[in-house]
């Protein structure tokens, strides 16, 4: 009954962590996490719903020593990918992630997201050096001190991975608690078959998808770009 009787004295704080939510591309590498805060995040996040109460998330976390060896590993079979583009077979999107033909509008919010940060990082088109460099800020976890990896058995429904969905943004919002910022990244999906193994998980398990957590870089411009949100109007309907 504590849960319905609970109430939220300070509803601005909630609205602001759901609207300060952004994804960080820079944080302080030198400012670590203390691990109280993110048991009490992860503690926060598994509050969220699952349908009939399947929790079907598992998180690995990955500090110091194993989130160097991971961020190596993955870079540098990221570089091998660009200098031998037939390498690039061995690695890839997971099948279903995004759709297999893009129609508008989502493709052009796609491309408006991708162009728009690469302008505010300088970044031109045609411009493959520096666009290969800036993927692979994904995979040095944009510097953040923790690295987060989310698997979730294989044998689960799409109606699990909505549930995940729910599970990822609790979490992002209860960071925003402690001052933290995240970041989360389908682009360690391509990478599965070199962050499994290294993170235990066993073959039953599929990765979900990454997220970078650690303080924000406040003055980094990159963490200034912001993406555009279309209108209430423009989604919703009055039935």
């Amino acid at each position: 009954m504590s849960q319905v009787k609970t109430v939220i004295q300070d509803s601005a704080s909630v609205l602001s962590a759901i609207e300060s939510r952004f994804s960080c591309r820079a944080f302080l590498r030198d400012k670590p996490v203390a691990r109280h805060q993110i048991d009490e995040i992860l503690r926060v996040a598994s509050c969220s719903a699952s349908s009939t109460n399947t929790q079907p998330w598992r998180v690995y976390v990955l500090q110091g020593e194993r989130r160097d060896e991971l961020v190596e590993k993955v870079c540098a079979a990221h570089d091998a990918t660009q200098a031998d583009p037939a390498l690039a077979a061995e690695y890839g999107e997971v099948a279903g992630y995004y759709p297999a033909t893009w129609i508008s509008p989502y493709i052009d919010r796609r491309r408006d997201n991708g162009w728009g940060l690469y302008g505010a990082l300088g970044i031109g088109k045609g411009d493959k050096d520096k666009m290969h460099a800036q993927t692979q800020r994904n995979y040095r976890l944009f510097d953040a001190p923790v690295g987060l990896m989310f698997s979730i058995d294989r044998v689960m429904g799409r109606g699990s991975l909505i549930d995940y969905g729910m599970f990822l943004q609790t979490l992002m919002l209860a960071a925003r608690a402690f001052g933290l910022h995240t970041c989360p990244q389908a682009a360690w999906n391509n990478y599965a078959k070199i962050v499994m193994p290294l993170v235990g998980a066993s073959p039953s398990e599929m990765l979900v998808c990454g997220m970078a957590l650690g303080y924000a870089d406040e003055s980094a411009p990159v963490n200034a770009y912001r993406t555009p949100r279309e209108t209430v109007e423009s989604f919703t309907h009055w039935v």
